[in-house]
C-alpha cells in the first residue's frame, strides 16, 4: 500500500450523453474512455509513470502504448507481431510523447470511423491475417479493451500520487 499523499480528487466525469443511434452511443462511450485513460497518464511524474506498480510489470506508459497499438491494429491495419512488447514504451519516450502518439492514433482511427455508415460492414483497413472485423465488433472490442485498461490506469495513478477521478 502506498503512503503517497492524496493530492485531492478530480471530479468524476459522468458517462457521456450521446445521441440515440447505436453508432453515437458506441463512439461516445469509446471517446469517453479514450479521454479518461489519456488523462491518467498526463502529468504523471517521471520515473513513476514508467515504473511497474504491480508484480506483472504493468505501468502507465506501457498501458497507453499498448492501447495505441490496439487502435492502430484495429482501425488502421498496422501489423503487431509481438503483443506483449506493446506493454512497454521505449525509454526515450516521455509521458507527453506517449499521450501525443495515442491522441494522434485516436484521431486517425476516428477519421476511418467517420467513413463507416454501416456498423455491420468490415472496418475499411488493409487486410491483416484474415477479413477485417465488423465496425460494430471493433467499436465494442475497443470499448472493452480501453475500459479494462482505464481501470488499471486508475489504480496505478492513485498508487503514484494519490490522484483519483476521471
Amino acid at each position: 500500500m502506498s503512503t503517497a499523499p492524496r493530492r485531492g480528487r478530480r471530479g468524476d466525469a459522468p458517462p457521456p450523453r450521446t445521441g440515440n443511434s447505436e453508432t453515437e452511443v458506441l463512439r461516445g462511450f469509446l471517446d469517453y474512455l479514450r479521454d479518461s485513460v489519456a488523462a491518467k497518464v498526463e502529468g504523471a511524474p517521471e520515473p513513476a509513470v514508467r515504473t511497474a506498480g504491480v508484480p506483472s510489470g504493468t505501468n502507465l506508459l506501457g498501458l497507453l502504448h499498448h492501447l495505441t497499438c490496439v487502435e492502430r491494429w484495429t482501425f488502421l491495419g498496422e501489423q503487431v507481431t509481438d503483443w506483449p512488447a506493446t506493454f512497454h514504451a521505449a525509454p526515450e519516450h516521455t509521458g507527453a510523447d506517449v499521450v501525443a502518439r495515442y491522441r494522434t492514433s485516436v484521431a486517425r482511427a476516428n477519421d476511418v470511423l467517420d467513413t463507416c455508415a454501416d456498423l455491420g460492414a468490415p472496418v475499411p483497413r488493409p487486410r491483416l491475417n484474415g477479413p477485417a472485423p465488423s465496425v460494430r465488433w471493433a467499436l465494442t472490442h475497443l470499448i472493452e479493451e480501453t475500459g479494462r485498461h482505464a481501470g488499471h490506469a486508475d489504480i496505478l495513478r492513485e498508487l503514484i500520487d494519490g490522484s483519483t477521478g476521471r
